[in-house]
């Protein structure tokens, strides 16, 4: 082991985040003062077959307070890494796993895990002087991704999906551009003429975060009218051809068992998985939609299945898959969806989830990085590292800012993918 890459310290705590709840924050030293800080959270909606939190109970923070999962890590986790290589990550994270010792975290908690397993990755990368992709992906990581830009999200219009977390959520993904630089500031410009098609043709309104609007109750009848907007903010723009619209369903957190219905999903109508897979065509044939995010519900393999066949574009499953090899192989062999998101935290080490990627590659599946669980500009280390192609938003603000600085370092060598970085 490299003397400077021993860790020394091991240190975490409760901090803000903006998912209404706390996060965890783990700061792991080694000997040569190289720093790894990362932090993680919960998502706005969380898949039923993620790993478990650690969450303190009671009434202080609504029971969502992270003081537990900070207390496993200064007491449990860090006496058993300490001492060990930074850069070594599968030998932490595997002293990490057999602390825990369940498939689901519900020992430690995923969130406890998870925290000082991408802190250390960082640490790893400082100690030993390279940027976190190249620690990731070696000398060859030089894919830039395809990158998106959110515009509507919300689930109050039609009066379900209060599970959602406020999807579906609505991107504009652009693919057809030279260089990641050209793609995102086209993001900014078609996600800007989309807000102000928005305020003027419907009146919504609530403007959230680089672009997103959330559209209340009564303003459509449909989503259809979202995606009209989103096909005139592209015409506008100039860039037809060149950009696709990319949904995020969570259909799930739309499904009332005793209904047997999904209910306020897209329109005031109750809707069967037979419905929904006749809507989706509908869409596809009629409007650029390049990627569906979880069209069913999550444990529906047969169906999504289907909809991968039926539709000839990128199928995506969250939900579905939650980042874990296993769910991805059940997916693989029914043939359901032909992408899956990474979200680190959903899994509970970086190993767990690096191996799920390698799975999903060898088996013809893409890969596309989501932020949503506290990694925040890493997500764009994560992307180019793993050679993605795509990844969920990242156009704008700090991950954008995070793309454009790799980009410059990358140089002649990075390569954008373009169409090709997206499946089918």
């Amino acid at each position: 082991m490299p003397a400077g890459s021993k860790i020394v310290s091991v240190k975490a705590r409760e901090v803000f985040s903006d998912r209404g709840h706390p996060g965890i924050e783990t700061t792991v030293v080694t000997q040569d003062g190289s720093i790894g800080v990362a932090v993680v959270t919960a998502g706005v909606s969380v898949g039923k077959h993620e790993v478990q939190f650690a969450y303190d109970g009671g009434t202080r923070w609504k029971g969502r307070g992270v003081r537990k999962a900070v207390r496993n890590v200064e007491e449990i986790i860090a006496p058993a890494v300490i001492g060990m290589d930074a850069s070594n990550q599968r030998a932490v994270d595997e002293v990490i796993i057999k602390l825990d010792g369940t498939p689901m975290k519900t020992n430690l908690g995923g969130n406890a895990t998870a925290s000082v397993s991408a802190a250390t990755l960082k640490a790893g990368a400082a100690s030993l002087g390279i940027p976190l992709y190249q620690h990731i992906g070696g000398v060859n990581a030089c894919i830039m991704p395809v990158p998106g830009v959110i515009t509507v999200v919300g689930s109050t219009r039609y009066g379900g999906g209060s599970r959602s977390g406020g999807k579906p959520s609505y991107s504009i993904m652009c693919y057809g551009f030279d260089c990641f630089s050209d793609a995102a500031y086209a993001a900014w410009e078609a996600s800007s003429e989309f807000s102000r098609l928005l305020q003027a043709k419907i009146g919504a309104g609530q403007h959230t975060s680089y672009g997103a609007s959330n559209v209340p109750a009564g303003l459509v009848k449909h989503d259809r009218e979202l995606w009209d907007l989103m096909v005139e903010a592209i015409a506008n723009t100039g860039y037809e051809g060149r950009m696709g619209i990319q949904v995020d369903v969570a259909a799930g957190t739309y499904w009332e068992p005793e209904k047997q219905r999904f209910v306020g999903l897209f329109s005031a109508e109750d809707k069967t998985r037979d419905d929904l897979i006749e809507l989706y065509k509908k869409a596809v044939a009629e409007y650029p939609f390049v990627i569906i995010e979880d069209p069913l519900d999550e444990d529906d393999y047969e169906g999504h299945a289907i909809v991968t066949k039926e539709l000839g574009i990128e199928i995506v499953g969250d939900d579905l898959f939650t980042t874990n090899p296993a769910r991805v192989q059940q997916g693989i062999d029914a043939g359901a969806a032909n992408t899956v998101l990474l979200k680190v935290n959903q899994i509970g080490t970086i190993s767990e989830a690096f191996d799920m990627v390698q799975l999903a590659y060898r088996n013809g599946y893409g890969v596309m990085p989501c932020s949503s669980r506290g990694e925040g500009a890493d997500i764009a280390d994560y992307t180019v590292g793993l050679g993605c192609g795509h990844l969920r938003e990242g156009a704008l603000g700090p991950t954008g800012n995070r793309f454009l600085q790799i980009e410059e370092e990358l140089g002649s060598r990075a390569v954008f993918l373009g169409r090709k970085g997206l499946k089918p």
